[in-house]
């Protein structure tokens, strides 16, 4: 139990560590997670991911969404969104989702990671940062695999461009829009 306890206190409240990352804490590292995991100390997340639980008043609180994903994509080099940031545009979406949406240069797939589903999609490219322009070109990409009415956003958009930064758009929409996007949104802003 010793090596176990050693290895639990190596292992900081909330942050999640691939298996990997816990290799030279101790003699055992397969036994002693298989030991913290079995007392409750430590949960195993899925696909050789492991956390200790930070607590709060309601019980364990959950790993962030953004550390989950950091670890099992073993990088920070990453886009975390959700189809859920679209209905923030003002655009008619009604629409809520459970799953996450991480774009990515190393993993496709939908993944259960603590619970939690994630969808991770491999693109040339996506920016360190959300903002509503880069939204805006996001859902023009995915707007056919939404349930909403098609034709509401276009017509939503069309009273609502003035929220939009024209510039930023554009340039949004030449490193990362579709062609359907591209042209979607070009006849709305000529």
């Amino acid at each position: 139990m010793k090596n176990a306890e050693t290895l639990r206190e190596a292992m900081r409240l909330g942050r999640v560590y691939r298996r990997q990352d816990l290799d030279g804490l101790t003699t055992a590292v397969d036994r002693d997670l298989k030991t913290l995991v079995e007392s409750g100390e430590v949960r195993k997340l899925g696909y050789g991911l492991y956390c200790r639980m930070k607590k709060n008043a309601f019980g364990e609180a959950p790993p962030d969404n953004r550390e989950l994903v950091r670890a099992f994509l073993k990088t920070d080099d990453f886009l975390l969104t959700s189809y859920n940031n679209f209905t923030n545009l003002g655009l008619g979406l009604t629409q809520v989702y459970n799953t996450a949406v991480v774009y990515n240069h190393k993993r496709a797939g939908e993944f259960l990671l603590g619970g939690k589903r994630f969808q991770f999609r491999l693109v040339p490219a996506y920016p360190k940062v959300l903002s509503k322009e880069y939204l805006l070109v996001d859902l023009f990409n995915n707007l056919r695999k939404l349930p909403d009415n098609v034709s509401a956003v276009h017509d939503n958009l069309k009273y609502r461009v003035q929220d939009f930064d024209q510039s930023k758009v554009s340039e949004y929409l030449e490193r990362y829009g579709s062609a359907a996007a591209r042209r979607t949104l070009r006849e709305v802003y000529a």
